[in-house]
């Protein structure tokens, strides 16, 4: 189902009742843009710890718009043996809601927006018909504005929509103004009228004025034509019609605001339903769906007061999506990862329908747009949240009742939403600086001697190197010891660096453990399952790639996916427990 602005309340209660009687629900985002400032592929890096990786997407990736939105919901159908799917496309764009509202602005990348045009996105329905939203707190100072005008209309201060007897004498008129005010009451005795007034304040002055002149007997309100045009309306009524006008005034403000907290109705549904979201690589979309639904991860917040840091966006996360769970994650890891070659949500969908997987038999519900995964409508946020629910069936029909996992030692697997994440020795990789004229292979043949390395560039004259043996490190640091051109140091080297600066500004480093993984600074974040909140694990949104590396490189890793004990949730409801991780 398509939905823009157009027919967006009509297609409400079709969500609502969607989301309640899904059984799990797939989600997906397009966005304008990727990143502001490094190439995409040089964005991040495999050996990013997960404030970096976290901080890089903050800093380059959350001015871009997300402006279209995918929902389809599965419910598995006993009598029939098939998931029944109900699949929805928004369109999404900030209209602001008056002309005090925040009026958003928002970057393109040029290369994003030529591929969703090669894929046939319609742009003129974003800008034209876009669904607009509020975040939380846009919305709560709207409704006490609203609140506040409404106290102070019913104690006959300021521009009331009806005419308050409580004025006790005439309001204060300007000279210049007195002729324009005597020109507008003489012709209220000749009949109810639409008058235009070309200012703010020459309105007030006429409300002011009428309140005492005419206490009783009149209904007055502002109205807005389709062309923003305003213009005050006077109306002879009586005290009931009064008090009638004056409900529905407030009726349709209610609505108004309503209207426009917009599509974020539909994320706070999907929160409050408690189900199962499920994405693939997805952590760019929770990320701008926390940011521009629910609060900036970017600037204060009134629940922090400060920059929304790595920890409290795990909080916000766990608060607003308590049970997620990554396709790309899932592929990535054991049993999957000796059966799935390609992790893109394309070829995945492909390799689910081959042996040893089974292709989940589907059927869309009556009146929605039934897709042909033939056709490749890859890049529709709508169609790519569907095919990535038919993905999510096909691997947990294989899986079955098996829990298996692996976790690597090289490298982050995951970032860990509900407590502190792992921090892995590095003690096999190397710090290297270097001319900017160098490239990747200038970097294999300086290390051609230690055999198998994978490069994690950082900048245009430094990346990291790793080995494939920890004890080459010594090595290379004595062959390196009268370079000149070039610089090595020990990643140790290399974070003691950077602890140093942090200490400057009061923060503690990290030590090393008995385990090999590094302890963290901070005692473990209150668990999920305190809170009820089931664990699940999402992705990181975009892959690294090696700069102009033949080899690839290890970003995406080997993470753990299992499942544990049920327990419970919101009263009534029983929910299923995991970790609760963004995979890297």
């Amino acid at each position: 189902m398509e939905v823009t602005r157009r027919n967006f309340k009509e297609s409400l209660n079709a969500v609502y009742s969607a989301l309640e009687e899904a059984d799990f629900l797939a989600i997906d985002g397009e966005f304008s843009g990727i990143s502001d400032g490094p190439n995409v592929s040089a964005l991040t890096n495999g050996l990013d710890t997960p404030e970096e990786r976290y901080s890089k997407l903050k800093k380059h990736s959350m001015d871009f718009l997300l402006f279209q939105f995918g929902i389809c919901t599965f419910k598995y159908d006993q009598t029939k043996s098939k998931y029944i799917t109900k699949p929805f496309n928004f369109y999404v764009f900030p209209k602001p809601f008056n002309r005090t509202s925040p009026d958003l602005k928002f970057i393109c990348q040029s290369s994003s927006i030529d591929f969703l045009a090669s894929q046939g996105f319609d742009f003129n329905k974003v800008f034209c018909q876009g669904i607009p939203y509020l975040n939380q707190e846009e919305e709560v100072q709207l409704r006490e504005q609203s609140e506040e005008r409404r106290h102070q209309h019913a104690n006959g201060v300021g521009t009331p929509s009806f005419i308050s007897p409580s004025s006790k004498g005439p309001a204060h008129v300007p000279e210049e103004h007195k002729d324009f005010i005597n020109r507008v009451i003489f012709y209220l005795f000749l009949i109810a009228f639409f008058c235009s007034f070309p200012t703010r304040f020459q309105r007030k002055l006429i409300y002011q004025t009428l309140n005492w002149k005419f206490p009783k007997g009149i209904h007055v309100e502002t109205v807005e034509t389709e062309k923003k045009e305003r213009y005050i309306q006077v109306i002879k009524v009586d005290d009931e019609e009064r008090k009638r006008r004056e409900q529905q005034k407030r009726e349709r403000e209610q609505e108004e605001l309503n209207d426009a907290v917009g599509f974020s109705r539909v994320i706070h549904a999907i929160s409050k339903s408690g189900k199962l979201v499920v994405g693939h690589n997805m952590l760019l979309d929770v990320m701008h769906t926390i940011h521009q639904f629910y609060c900036p991860l970017s600037g204060a917040f009134v629940l922090f007061l400060h920059e929304i840091d790595l920890q409290d966006f795990k909080e916000v996360t766990m608060c607003v999506f308590p049970r997620l769970l990554d396709t790309k994650l899932m592929a990535s890891t054991l049993p999957f990862k000796e059966l799935i070659t390609n992790t893109s949500l394309a070829e995945l969908e492909k390799q689910v329908k081959e042996s040893p997987f089974k292709s989940p038999q589907v059927e869309t519900a009556e009146g929605f747009h039934s897709y042909d995964t033939a056709q490749q409508q890859l890049h529709e946020a709508g169609y790519d949240a569907y095919i990535t629910g038919l993905c999510f069936v096909s691997m947990a029909n294989y899986l079955g009742n098996l829990s298996r996992s692996l976790t690597s030692k090289r490298y982050i697997p995951y970032l860990n939403v509900t407590g502190p994440d792992l921090q892995p020795k590095r003690d096999h990789v190397l710090f290297v600086t270097f001319p900017k004229e160098w490239k990747t292979s200038d970097l294999y043949q300086l290390f051609s001697a230690f055999g198998n390395i994978q490069v994690s560039w950082l900048d245009d004259t430094s990346a990291f190197v790793s080995l494939s043996q920890t004890d080459q490190v010594q090595i290379a640091m004595n062959t390196s010891r009268y370079a000149e051109s070039y610089r090595i140091q020990t990643y140790a080297e290399y974070v003691k660096g950077k602890h140093q600066n942090k200490e400057k500004l009061g923060q503690t480093p990290k030590s090393w453990g008995e385990d090999g993984w590094r302890k963290p600074h901070y005692a473990s974040a209150t668990s999920a399952a305190t809170f009820g909140y089931p664990r699940y694990t999402l992705p990181d949104d975009d892959e690294a790639e090696e700069k102009e590396s033949p080899e690839g490189n290890d970003a995406e890793g080997t993470v753990t996916w299992q499942q544990a004990p049920a327990v419970h949730g919101r009263k009534g409801q029983k929910k299923k427990k995991s970790k609760g991780v963004f995979f890297f």
